[in-house]
């Protein structure tokens, strides 16, 4: 286990340093840097624009900013957030603890659901409960994360008025109540996004559950004796979730994508609306470390994901 850690560690070395490359070379040729706002400024004289880009290396080649970059990255320096005039580091250490919370939180919730109505439905194929549970996933697949957001919020904070439609993280109260709070605010967007993943997770569960459920080994099983619910735990389901585990770990980057749309749909101080709001200023060093920390993120569920494989399935050696 420990020879397979370091050898995937190493392979994502050089992954995470072709990524960054691409990434930085991207915004380095995109229009606009965070001193362009000057530029309609008339009290800023056009030397003084020039000296300040100077200064910071914005006239440099690429590689040779990027190089710079990467040298500071290995020491800890993310650079300066030019709009929020703090430390990139602290700035991202702020909310990614958010956005964990509401990303986490929404896979289990899709998770929760998906495995047992998609084991469900597949061990009764064609059944009343199959057919509901096929339509109100193509229609939750179906529904953007910003639609059913918006229909939320219309029901259930204009509405009813049971639940904050704005995310708040400096709420007063303290003890229990705070945490009662912080789950008030938190239920709509781990809902929106769990139930949107959910659709999609479920027909993947009942596809790969009717695979195996047509395997000898389940046959024999049955012939054993075995009671139906040991066969689908232990000799379906478990074999079923392998192909699951991997759709789980790829689908992480649009799971972040939807979060981007959804912090910015209920507020959310989380890592998306930092980006939306660094891309809108032209805010280049913030750009750069949150999609650079997104990538880290795709890497580390796709590590996790194969150390699964030899969970569910004992035949996978990591040697």
């Amino acid at each position: 286990m420990g020879a397979y850690l370091l050898r995937r560690l190493l392979i994502a070395i050089p992954s995470l340093l072709g990524i960054s490359l691409i990434l930085f070379t991207v915004l380095a040729m995109a229009p606009g840097d965070p001193f362009s706002e000057m530029a309609t400024n008339p009290n800023v004289p056009p030397e003084v624009r020039e000296a300040l880009r100077a200064s910071f290396g914005l006239n440099d080649p690429i590689m040779v900013r990027y190089l710079r970059w990467l040298a500071a990255m290995v020491q800890g320096d993310w650079g300066f957030s030019f709009a929020s005039r703090i430390d990139v580091d602290k700035l991202i250490l702020q909310r990614v603890p958010t956005t964990l919370f509401v990303v986490g939180s929404s896979q289990i919730l899709a998770l929760c659901i998906a495995l047992p109505v998609g084991i469900y439905a597949a061990t009764r194929p064609y059944s009343i409960f199959d057919q509901v549970a096929n339509t109100l996933a193509f229609v939750g697949f179906s529904l953007p994360t910003f639609f059913t957001g918006l229909l939320l919020i219309l029901i259930f904070s204009v509405g009813l008025d049971w639940f904050p439609f704005v995310y708040r993280s400096d709420i007063a109260a303290t003890g229990w109540r705070w945490y009662w709070e912080m789950f008030r605010q938190a239920i709509m967007p781990i809902t929106v996004l769990g139930l949107f993943q959910a659709a999609s997770y479920t027909r993947y569960v009942r596809s790969a559950v009717l695979d195996v459920i047509r395997l000898d080994y389940v046959t024999t099983a049955r012939a054993k004796g075995l009671n139906e619910k040991t066969v689908t735990l232990r000799h379906i389901t478990r074999n079923a979730l392998i192909p699951v585990v991997t759709l789980v770990a790829l689908q992480m980057p649009a799971v972040f994508g939807g979060a981007i749309v959804t912090e910015q749909i209920f507020r959310i101080p989380g890592i998306g609306s930092l980006l939306i709001d660094a891309i809108l200023a032209n805010d280049t060093p913030v750009i750069m470390a949150v999609t650079f920390v997104f990538a880290c993120l795709v890497v580390l569920f796709n590590l996790i994901a194969d150390l699964l494989y030899g969970w569910l399935d004992p035949r996978i050696s990591f040697s």
